[in-house]
Order: C-alpha cells, then structure tokens, then sequence
C-alpha cells in the first residue's frame, strides 16, 4: 500500500455541515493553504448532518445556518458563533423570464410551496406582475430532502409571513412537505431547478449566481420590493443584537427595514468547549481568526456579508474564555 508510507501532511482540519457557506468555506481553505500549509477538509452536507457530526465528535467542527439554542448548546458542551451573512433567494425556471421579473410576496411564496397556487398565471402572482406575460405553465416545486438550515431560513420565514404555513408545515431544518420534488443540497436544488422547466425553488445567494440562475424579487416587511444584494442583505442585519443573543444565534427573516431582504440569514460554526483534540481545535481557530481578518473581500466577491468587527472582537473572546485544552488552558489567545 504505496499510500501508508507517504509522510503525514500537516494534519487538515475537518469540518462537516452546511451547504450555504460551501462557497466561501471553498475560497478561504484554497487561499488559507496556499498561504499556511494547512488544509480544511470540509463536507458540505447540509445543517442536520453538521450538527450530528460536532455531537458525536467526528469532526473538530460541525456547521449549521440555524442556530442552536442557550439549553442545546449548554447540553451539547459547544461554543456557537456566526462566520458571515448571506441570502437565501426563490429561483425559477421560467420560459422568457430573466432574473428580477417576477416579483412575489411572503404570502403567494407560501401558497406556492403549500401546492395550492398550480400555475404560474393564478390571478395572486399576476395581480403581483401586472406587466409581465406570465404562461399558463404548471409550478413544479423543488425543495430540500436532507436537514438543512437554508431550509430552516426558508420555512422560518414562510410561518412569519403565513399563518397557514405556521400552522401545517411549520418552521425547522426538515419539514413535512405538501409537495413537490426534493433535493439535497444547495446543489441539488440548483441542479434540479435548472432542469426542470416551470420549477421553482430555494438557494442561497451564491449558488444561484454561480450557476446564473433567475432570482425573483421579494416584497419585505415594510412593503417594499428588493432584489437579493450584500446591501440588501446587511440592511436586514442592521438591527440585530448579536451580543444580546445566546451563541448569537439571531435568525434574520423577515426584518424591517426598507432595503432589508426578507429571507437573510447568518451561518454559524460549532466547536467544543473542551474538544477531544486540542491541537486541531487550535488550528480550525486560527483558520477562522485568519478568515475573518482577511477573508472579507472573498466573502463580498460572493455575495456573502462579513460579520461586523464589534461582533468578530465578541465573538474572539468568547473563544478566549470558553474554549480550553483538558487542563483548562485556553486554545486561542486575544492579540488585540
């Protein structure tokens, strides 16, 4: 076995969890190994699976777009802290129309996915588009098979907006879905919304431009209708109290605020307080250390928000005072 005798590299870190900051988690390890030697080996393989991996210890970090809750994280042992901000955007695959056509509002979104709006000119999206020709074409809904924080956001945000989405589907990382085709991934969905025609789905932000998919727009809180941009995703985080939440797990959907994106949300990492490896446990801070001081301008490029210094300091010092080795020793150190 040639392989067995190779010299060990510098050990990778290993992280395993969500799909929507696979992009950014991508660009930051390739940069991050050029310039250091160490490598991340991460699993893009949605929220759920993160989630189970961190508690069974499988990997140094696990990753999920729906926070973990004060009780959850106290049981769990785990530290939970947000890496950046993105969007989470309706995609359709729809004969002649572009990106930004089609506006929606919280409430037909809903009745789309519910499988009681059937065709993409029911009076409720054309009383929404009156200038726009939409087909007498049947919706084929595409949504997430696997646990998933972009669902999470997607759903989360539909019970906020529906009282009937609240009431039989619910809000959480899988759901029971009154229809529809399901995928996994951010990919998956992607994949499948871009095959089939009449399709509508549910990406983040930056699958949908990597894969130059149509966006819809969306009316928001107060009324107004926006398009997905970092600006109009950081007009929906504006508000928010970090420091205030426990693990700042704050959820932004449906925020108020005239430019705010109604379906923004922040992706959040899990490590143990005392991790059964010390040394990798470092290094996966190091390696979030380094993206946040330098990882801003990859994660823009992507459309992603970085987090807000104030929140990075924060979250740095709770690292500091709540992450240590067997013997009590913190693993990360504050330079500033």
């Amino acid at each position: 076995v040639a392989a067995a005798t190779l010299p060990a590299a510098a050990a990778d870190i290993s992280g395993a969890g969500a799909t929507f900051p696979y992009p950014i988690y991508a660009k930051w390890a390739d940069t991050y190994k050029k310039e250091t030697n160490v490598g991340l080996n991460y699993q893009s393989i949605g929220s759920g699976g993160g989630i189970k991996q961190i508690q069974a210890k499988t990997v140094t970090f696990g990753a999920s777009d729906m926070p973990l809750k004060a009780d959850q994280l106290e049981k769990d042992g785990l530290v939970q802290f947000p890496t950046v901000m993105g969007g989470v955007v309706p995609v359709v695959n729809i004969e002649g129309i572009k990106s930004g056509e089609i506006v929606l509002d919280g409430a037909t979104l809903a009745r789309i996915f519910l499988t009681e709006i059937k065709t993409w000119n029911d009076p409720a999206i054309q009383k929404l588009n009156p200038n726009t020709k939409l087909p007498a074409q049947p919706i084929v809904v595409v949504h997430r098979s696997d646990g998933s924080g972009t669902t999470f956001l997607f759903t989360d945000y539909l019970s906020k907006v529906s009282a009937d989405w609240k009431t039989k589907v619910g809000a959480n990382t899988a759901v029971e879905w009154p229809g529809g085709l399901g995928a996994k991934g951010n990919e998956g969905v992607a994949n499948n919304v871009s095959q089939t025609k009449g399709s509508i789905g549910y990406v983040e932000y930056a699958y949908a431009k990597q894969n130059k998919m149509t966006h819809t727009k969306l009316v928001n809180k107060d009324g107004k209708t926006v398009e997905p941009t970092a600006e109009s995703f950081m007009a929906a985080a504006t508000a928010a109290d970090w420091e205030g939440t426990p693990g700042f797990g704050v959820v932004l959907t449906n925020e108020s605020g005239a430019g705010a994106w109604p379906l923004a949300g922040a992706t959040f990492i899990l490590i143990h307080k005392q991790p059964k490896d010390g040394a990798a446990a470092t290094d996966a801070l190091k390696f979030f250390a380094w993206a946040y001081a330098k990882g801003d301008k990859m994660a823009l490029d992507l459309d992603y928000v970085p987090m807000p210094d104030k929140v990075v300091n924060a979250i740095q010092k709770v690292w500091a005072t709540q992450i240590k080795d067997a013997n009590g020793k913190p693993l990360f150190a504050v330079t500033n």
